[in-house]
């Protein structure tokens, strides 16, 4: 009979090996920084650009915005000071302040991270031209050490001037440049 493996230790290898691979760890670590990025980022919202929208906005609190329905239906009840109150007293309610503010409050965020991800990202993109820069610059080409020869287009050496493969005497420099113009006229 063949030995029935532990499905508690098979389950628990699976589970060590799974926590070891580097996306969970990696996942992990975004997770706890983006729980230091939230708190940095609250705090600015908060903290910086909420009272500045504040002043232009003369401390009007949009938050606290409503609409009572019933009230519109039925205008002989006494107006509710919240939207708390009204729907305490049963009125149907809504609540538009709240989703204005939601509304003002994801625009903000996303302008806060939206900035801080550009910082950082140019910062890095600093760092790579400094090293593109460093790549960039042209190597020199050493001297060459070899050439064709022009009658068997054999690969020979630089200063010879008799070719070893086809015997051919080499013209010399002069006459080589002055050759393929003789050629192109004929």
């Amino acid at each position: 009979m063949g030995k029935k493996k532990n499905p508690a230790k098979k389950f628990g290898r699976e589970f060590r090996e799974f926590i070891t691979k580097g996306n969970v760890i990696s996942l992990a670590i975004g997770v706890i920084i983006g729980g230091a990025f939230q708190a940095v980022v609250n705090s600015a919202v908060n903290d910086v650009f909420l009272p500045i929208i504040g002043v232009f906005t003369r401390g009007v609190d949009f938050s606290k915005a409503y609409l009572d329905l019933t009230y519109m239906r039925n205008p002989s009840l006494d107006p509710l000071a919240t939207a708390k109150a009204a729907q305490d007293a049963g009125h149907v309610v809504v609540s538009y302040g709240t989703l204005l503010t939601a509304a003002i409050n994801f625009l903000i965020i996303g302008l806060v991270v939206f900035a801080i991800v550009k910082s950082i990202t140019s910062v890095g993109d600093a760092g790579k031209k400094v090293t593109r820069k460093k790549k960039a610059e042209p190597e020199k080409k050493p001297a060459p050490t070899t050439k064709e020869c022009p009658f068997c287009c054999s690969e020979i050496a630089f200063k010879a001037t008799r070719c070893p493969n086809c015997t051919s005497e080499l013209p010399e420099k002069e006459k080589a440049e002055e050759e393929p113009g003789e050629e192109s006229n004929a």
